[in-house]
């Protein structure tokens, strides 16, 4: 399914399938919480990916993974 957004035309089927993708690995490893809610950070990530020219399911899944868990071992500006 396209759905129009703005002036891209977004494939909703690859945005969707690469996020259950991320967001299961991320809740089988601990990273996320394991519920239904979407994550949005999550989501953003893909759809920024996706509409920068990636259309592989596999490798949004993959950068949308590989940023959030940057993100979680970096410290934390503060904390000692």
């Amino acid at each position: 399914m396209l759905v129009e957004r703005g002036l891209h035309v977004m494939n909703v089927d690859v945005i969707g399938k690469a996020y259950d993708i991320a967001a299961f690995y991320l809740r089988r490893t601990g990273v996320i919480p394991d519920d239904a809610a979407t994550h949005d950070a999550l989501l953003e990530t893909i759809v920024k990916a996706f509409e920068r020219g990636d259309t592989h399911q596999l490798s949004l899944a993959n950068r949308a993974i590989a940023k959030f868990e940057a993100a979680q071992q970096a410290p934390t500006p503060g904390a000692s």
